[in-house]
């Protein structure tokens, strides 16, 4: 090899290192409801020191989660933001491509709204009839058995209700806000019905789905509307009729424009979702890849800031954006995990 392509080859080298071992524009994906509170949390950071902003997208729980187990080479993503705690078989999918050293941190609640149009005439919505009006397969007449869904307006399952037809928009699949929704409205309503549980305690394994049901209809009554929220909220703007199902956050920004429906006779606000009343809450999370700690420096000068009281306390920067805090307490064990770089581990994931 002569002298001018070993040098060439040096260089590109050099290079090459230098990509793989340095980066200073830390990389975000993951949940839509805790987008508006990592882009906060962003912004502040970028405007008080002199590193780059944060690149932050929304891209659903479940696939920045993906994105963020892929690996650790500097292309995958050094944080995650979950509208829900990570799976036991993401954390395996994590360990089996080598990222082994996560923090999880605990920012606050939030509720799942159910809203409308403001200019609709507000209802209450019990948790059960909700579920009926999604669910893919319902109890028939008598209550033997299950059907496909036969419900097109609301009245058809209880004549209190509006006499509209049933359209929700909802978010997708891969969103942390589809799986609480499935979670806290399906599987807390079904599990309770004997007419799913037999079903799975007939044939466990063939009928596993029935042992805490959840599955969506698909025959155009819920709408998957994508993973950002903000356009199911300008879709409700356009069809008075519908309902949308989106992070609180979302309802507390717009509320010229939407009204949330009492669940259970409880509207949805910060104190009843901070007290555990609104029944449809759930917690927020971000998740720390440690193995980029020394790469990206700034990784965690920006995990700080978030989990200060400055963006998470009682009277930080994110309840203003609709996070509701966590306890004193909880707050503070929170934030030592995050400064202590503790790492999770599979046991942390059953609790």
């Amino acid at each position: 090899m002569t002298f001018k392509k070993i040098s060439m080859a040096l260089v590109a080298s050099a290079l090459l290192a230098t990509t793989l071992t340095a980066r200073d524009q830390i990389k975000i994906v993951g949940s839509s409801t805790v987008y508006p509170f990592s882009s906060s949390v962003a912004e502040e950071f970028g405007s008080t020191t002199k590193l780059p902003t944060p690149v932050v997208e929304s891209t659903g729980t479940g696939g920045g989660i993906k994105l963020f187990c892929a690996g650790v080479d500097l292309n995958t993503p050094d944080i995650a933001n979950a509208s829900r705690k990570m799976k036991a078989n993401e954390f395996k999918m994590c360990e089996e491509n080598g990222v082994t050293d996560i923090t999880e941190a605990l920012i606050g609640f939030d509720g799942i709204a159910v809203a409308q149009s403001s200019k609709v005439k507000p209802f209450n919505v019990t948790k059960a009839q909700l579920a009926l009006a999604v669910a893919k397969e319902v109890p028939s007449a008598d209550g033997k058995s299950l059907v496909a869904n036969p419900y097109k307006k609301w009245s058809d399952i209880d004549a209190s209700l509006p006499d509209r037809e049933i359209t929700v928009y909802g978010p997708p699949k891969s969103s942390g806000t589809r799986d609480s929704f499935e979670e806290l409205v399906l599987q807390s309503t079904f599990e309770k019905m004997s007419v799913y549980t037999d079903l799975f305690k007939k044939d466990e394994k063939e009928n596993k789905k029935y042992k805490a049901y959840s599955e969506i209809r698909t025959d155009g009554a819920y709408v998957e509307s994508g993973e950002n929220d903000n356009l199911i909220v300008q879709k409700l703007t356009k069809n008075e009729a519908a309902i949308g199902v989106f992070g609180y956050s979302f309802l507390a920004e717009n509320k010229d424009k939407v009204s949330g429906l009492a669940i259970d006779n409880v509207l949805p606000t910060v104190e009843t979702i901070a007290s555990g009343k609104y029944p449809v809450a759930r917690s927020m999370y971000f998740y720390i890849k440690n193995q980029h700690l020394k790469e990206v420096p700034s990784l965690k000068d920006y995990s700080n800031l978030f989990m200060s009281e400055k963006m998470i306390g009682k009277d930080g920067i994110l309840s203003e954006l609709g996070l509701i805090p966590l306890t004193d307490d909880v707050r503070t064990q929170a934030r030592n995990k995050v400064l202590n770089n503790q790492k999770l581990t599979a046991e942390d994931l059953k609790h």
